[in-house]
């Protein structure tokens, strides 16, 4: 590359070198621009799902319908376009870092290039009324009140599939959306595994005698959950001058603009502490990986983009792999005693360790447990693919989720807030990300496996520190943000290739030990 460069110097030409560095600054800036819109969208989503008065939807929809246009153009309008294919026609002499986000903002042209502005922008504005609609269906506990306008969401995604890649399946226009590599055979291979290996590991199960979880249930005050909050985020590293925590229905977490402005909303369950507990190390987790990215991609289009089953491996790795170990419980067990001596202090630690362990079969995603999880996320894989493709009718959603329900994880949902109305998801008009979690399973396990090679992981644990599992992550994976995807930060970084079998076994050892298999 160098000795190419060096050949080729005298033929680009000073004149050229200068018109060179001018579209260099010129995409710089598209860049900063294109994050400042970010900036103001995600912030309206924050606001929308935390503090905003329930009657403020229609004024959020219009500013996002505002929005959405505005960033359509700035990403593929003629003047960006035209930007975008100069460098991109010059890219040895980008670095490493441009050749990328230039990759990246083609990647966003190609996906709506044909797509008109305006049909874009009411896209944001039915999303924006599709949230509002999700939390007041909740309150209804009725899915009809939101089934309207999520089919207008559904329509939508499915004809701009048909303006891209009308050749496509339109499930793989949307996993590419959020995951470069990863398409519908990809999630049906994995899934097969998943398919295969834990309805019988369940039913295994379920012949034992049930773990005892009660002395996780009480009445628990919002004092000492926040207290608790505090204490978690200390001890797994979270620097809290960069990172901001609130309350939300469905929690999540967010960059604002850049990973120099990071914000968790968590949920806090007042009778359920194992929920409390491991929403904040799983939201802890993704702010981990977001605050890690380096500096210098802040303000540029991979500031946390092109690897989201990593973001997704590091929530569950912190959630489950670290959170749910022995060595984990048992060096928080003096805290939890302290926050709540009733019920905690009447039970010993491997009890503890047990319940937090528990696997029943339930109606809500996020708060399963470490197995059945992977079957909540088939069910909405498979019934995602099928409205995309046009096989499920939106209308008819409750009545397929429900008998799904019932074939993999062979439990009734006895109403819309316990079935199809959990996640906010699909009003987001995430289509397409749920795989992500399945994913971000494996490789948390994988980066657990390559992670032990270098250093004892529960012995720093079993110590309460993080510093050196913070450092390896930082290094390995977090730093490099969208510089590349997932597949290529596995294979050269962490120096694994994507696979359900580590993962498999990693369940099949771990439940034979608690259930006595």
């Amino acid at each position: 590359m160098i000795i190419h460069v060096i050949l080729n110097a005298s033929n680009f030409g000073k004149e050229t070198m200068m018109e060179l560095e001018k579209a260099r600054v010129r995409f710089a800036n598209l860049q900063k621009k294109i994050c400042a819109y970010n900036h103001a969208a995600e912030l309206i989503y924050l606001d929308g799902e935390t503090s905003a008065p329930p009657g403020t939807a229609d004024n959020r929809a219009q500013a996002q319908e505002v929005i959405n246009e505005r960033l359509l153009r700035l990403k593929s309008g003629p003047e960006s376009l035209e930007l975008i294919n100069y460098l991109n026609d010059n890219r040895d002499w980008l670095s490493v870092k441009e050749r990328r986000a230039v990759d990246f903002l083609l990647k966003e042209v190609r996906r709506k290039k044909n797509i008109p502005p305006e049909e874009y922008g009411k896209y944001g504005a039915y999303l924006s009324e599709a949230q509002a609609l999700w939390h007041v269906a909740r309150e209804e506990n009725d899915f009809k009140i939101l089934a309207p306008k999520l089919s207008q969401v559904v329509e939508m995604l499915r004809e701009f599939a048909k303006y891209n890649v009308p050749d496509k399946d339109p499930y793989d226009y949307c996993l590419e959306q959020y995951e470069e590599g990863v398409d519908v055979e990809t999630c049906d291979k994995l899934f097969d595994i998943i398919k295969e290996e834990i309805p019988p590991l369940l039913r295994a199960i379920e012949e034992k005698p049930q773990v005892d979880d009660t002395c996780l249930k009480g009445d628990f005050s919002d004092e000492s959950l926040q207290e608790l909050a505090a204490f978690i985020f200390d001890l797994v590293g979270l620097n809290l001058n960069q990172v901001g925590v609130t309350t939300a229905t469905h929690p999540f977490t967010i960059s604002l603009g850049s990973h120099l402005d990071e914000r968790i909303a968590t949920r806090f369950s007042k009778d359920n502490l194992g929920s409390s507990l491991y929403t904040l190390l799983n939201q802890g987790g993704h702010a981990l990986y977001e605050t890690g990215q380096a500096d210098n991609l802040a303000f540029t289009v991979l500031d946390g983009a092109a690897a989201l089953s990593l973001t997704e491996s590091q929530g569950r790795f912190y959630e489950n792999i670290i959170g749910r170990s022995r060595s984990f419980i048992e060096y928080i067990y003096p805290e939890l005693v302290e926050l709540f001596p009733i019920p905690i202090g009447n039970h010993p630690v491997e009890e503890i360790y047990r319940a937090v362990n528990k696997v029943e079969a339930g109606c809500t995603r996020i708060n399963s447990d470490e197995l059945t999880y992977n079957l909540h996320v088939m069910v909405r894989y498979e019934l995602e693919k099928a409205m995309l493709r046009g096989d499920l009718l939106v209308k008819d959603l409750p009545d397929a989720w429900n008998q799904k329900y019932k074939e993999y994880l062979g439990i009734d949902v006895p109403d819309d807030l316990s079935g199809v109305l959990q996640d906010i998801h699909w009003p987001f008009g995430s289509f397409g990300y749920f795989p992500l979690y399945v994913i971000g399973n494996i490789f948390s396990v994988l980066i657990t496996e390559k992670m032990s090679e270098d250093i004892n992981v529960y012995d720093y644990v079993e110590e309460g520190n993080f510093k050196l599992i913070n450092f390896w992550n930082k290094d390995k994976i977090w730093k490099y943000g969208g510089l590349f995807n997932s597949k290529e930060i596995m294979e050269k970084y962490v120096g694994a290739s994507i696979s359900g079998e580590p993962y498999i076994r990693y369940l099949k050892n771990k439940y034979t030990d608690i259930y006595q298999l």
